[in-house]
């Protein structure tokens, strides 16, 4: 009598598990994955989805027809086979080729317009903008883009920001398919994670190259002269050509913008660098919209305050932050009476032209800005960079020497097109 009860109830319970796993609420994939797959027979065929493009916020719909990638991996299969062909599948479509073209001064091509330089881009949304480097579109006379499908098309410059080393381009949107790439999460990021980098390496369209996400908080600088913060550290092979292209999770997601590689030899070295997604996700938009981006600007300069020199400035070891070098006469800091370092301590900086470079005491140590902990020069260039633009008002918390602290109301001006 006891079988028999029980019968009913194991029947139950099995169709109740595949009941589950056919709603997502028990993912026999994440089993495989983690090596905890009960029953690893060969009918058994697991599925990893790379979901279609969707619209990001403030921006116009993925295209209708933008490809939805299934792959299946039976057990014992590659699965990190699998994963990047599923990437490429899904991504390598909205990857650009990009020319800059110059036009010959001399007769009789005097019309002729020749490729300068090239690169690479990547499909921002349905409207035809197009997202690549500054440095790739800089100068020309013309550009010309290829789609991976082969169709050639002119572009037109619709903005730059070289303090960020991006920009944005236009084709008409009525003449090619365009497949808008899935925009990734910054704070999602973590040293150890696959990157994957798509683009034009040597002219060679649609290559793709892997490896890791190396480090992150990288400051790397623009042509101006100024820094661009978060930048991501990847040993996935960059080249020449690579420029403006899609660094990629393993979900297809662009997490940053290939940019620069750390080399002797211009070619690869294991040091790649690509302008992150929240940097992006704020000054694509405003290219599109005023065909500039406005970068918010204390006019200071400094560096991150070190124990060592606490004697010197009469600060405690325990203390963290931005000290204060330097406060520009005209900017924003120097009208609300943030102070710099004017007296020289025997602390050596470095040797410059003239010299043993000496720290100074007297400046500002600057521990928070609205609030936020300061612990690093390039927390505060963070801050502005991801949440403030010139015409707000920040309130710095400082540590004056003899004084304690204080609190310093700025209101940020706008950056200057080059460091002075």
């Amino acid at each position: 009598m006891r079988h028999s009860r029980s019968l009913p109830i194991l029947i139950a319970v099995i169709v109740l598990s595949f009941a589950l796993m056919g709603c997502g609420l028990v993912s026999p994939a994440v089993r495989l994955l983690t090596g905890q797959n009960p029953i690893p027979t060969p009918r058994v065929v697991e599925r990893i989805v790379v979901a279609t493009p969707v619209a990001q916020p403030d921006q116009p719909a993925a295209a209708p027809n933008a490809p939805r990638v299934n792959i299946e991996i039976a057990p014992g299969t590659d699965v990190e086979t699998q994963i990047l062909e599923a990437v490429y599948s899904k991504a390598h479509l909205s990857v650009i080729y990009i020319e800059n073209l110059s036009r010959l001064s001399a007769p009789p091509s005097s019309d002729q317009a020749l490729p300068e330089s090239q690169g690479s881009g990547f499909v921002w949304d349905a409207a035809g903008h197009i997202v690549t480097n500054d440095h790739v579109v800089r100068g020309a006379d013309a550009l010309q883009v290829t789609f991976a499908d082969g169709i050639v098309l002119p572009a037109e410059l619709v903005g730059t920001d070289p303090d960020s080393d991006l920009a944005v381009i236009k084709v008409d949107p009525d003449l090619v398919n365009l497949i808008p790439v899935e925009q990734g999460d910054i704070d999602e990021v973590r040293v150890g994670q696959r990157a994957i980098a798509i683009g034009n390496p040597f002219g060679f369209v649609g290559t793709m190259t892997s490896g890791i996400v190396s480090a992150i908080g990288r400051s790397i600088p623009a042509i101006t002269g100024y820094n661009i913060p978060e930048a991501i550290q990847t040993d996935a092979a960059i080249n020449p050509g690579n420029s403006g292209g899609p660094l990629l999770n393993e979900r297809g997601q662009v997490i940053g913008v290939n940019a620069q590689i750390q080399s002797a030899t211009r070619s690869n070295s294991g040091v790649g660098f690509a302008i992150p997604i929240n940097i992006v996700q704020r000054v694509v938009p405003a290219l599109i919209r005023d065909g500039v981006y406005r970068h918010a600007y204390l006019g200071i300069s400094g560096q991150t305050y070190s124990p060592a020199w606490a004697d010197a400035l009469g600060f405690s070891t325990t203390d963290r932050g931005a000290y204060v070098m330097d406060v520009r006469s005209d900017g924003p800091s120097a009208r609300s009476g943030l102070r710099a370092g004017s007296g020289d301590t025997d602390v050596i900086l470095g040797i410059g032209v003239n010299g043993p470079v000496y720290l100074q005491r007297g400046g500002d140590l600057i521990i928070a800005i609205d609030g936020q902990p300061v612990t690093t020069f390039d927390d505060l260039l963070v801050y502005l960079e991801s949440f403030k633009s010139p015409g707000d008002r920040v309130q710095l918390t400082v540590l004056r020497a003899g004084e304690g602290q204080q609190t310093v109301s700025i209101t940020l001006g706008e950056r200057p097109t080059r460091v002075e």
